[in-house]
């Protein structure tokens, strides 16, 4: 009796503990969209939080093969129009779909830049599902850390506003174009709103996420 006494006791002891370190991970969990670090088009790391402070951004995952691809004539479009007042476009070359991004950096780089111009700042392909998932779009996708615009990545050019605080504002559909108005009036509704609770990006601790979101 006595032993199977100290089984269960240790059994206890070891499923608190357990609890204790979910608990744990949880409170860890980014406070922002863009607390990542990531690589840029060219291989060099960016970190997010820093770089777009108190911006409005509107994340795309972008593919050079797709039906959707000429969307990339509005998204320069909104990065010329609306750059001055605060908003940055950020691409993220993705090949989940219908393998509609098989090229390397460069090759996406020399494309983007000869057939549309792209005036925004573009990422190293990432996976945007799958157990693979780069750990910003675990954050986007996750209801634990995005509960209003959670859900998986349907298609190449989905998009999400992020506002000036690093939330989530926003979310629309690969079809939906980047001009249409219900996107634009979320990106200017964004631009015109005051960035809260300003603490937030003070707490990210970005450094020690190191580009894994904790889920």
């Amino acid at each position: 009796m006595k032993r199977v006494s100290k089984t269960l006791f240790a059994f206890a002891a070891a499923a608190f503990m357990g609890m204790a370190f979910v608990a744990g991970a949880a409170d860890e969990a980014p406070k922002s969209a863009l607390a990542f670090k990531v690589k840029d088009i060219d291989g060099k790391e960016v970190d997010l939080a820093k770089k777009y402070e108190g911006k409005v951004c509107l994340v795309v995952n972008v593919a050079s093969k797709c039906g959707n691809t000429p969307q990339y004539e509005q998204l320069v479009a909104l990065q010329t129009k609306y750059k001055d007042k605060g908003l940055a476009v950020l691409g993220f070359p993705a090949n989940n779909f219908g393998e509609q991004e098989p090229g390397t950096e460069a090759e996406i780089k020399e494309f983007c830049a000869t057939k549309y111009s792209v005036n925004f700042d573009l990422f190293s392909k990432v996976s945007v599902k799958g157990d693979d998932q780069a750990p910003i779009y675990q954050y986007l996708t996750s209801e634990a850390t995005n509960k209003d615009f959670a859900g998986e990545i349907t298609w190449n050019f989905e998009k999400f506003v992020i506002g000036k605080d690093g939330k989530v504002v926003a979310r629309f559909a690969p079809k939906v174009k980047p001009d249409a108005p219900e996107v634009v009036k979320a990106i200017e509704d964004a631009l015109a709103a005051e960035a809260g609770g300003g603490d937030e990006w003070d707490d990210l601790n970005v450094g020690n996420l190191s580009g894994q979101a904790v889920l």
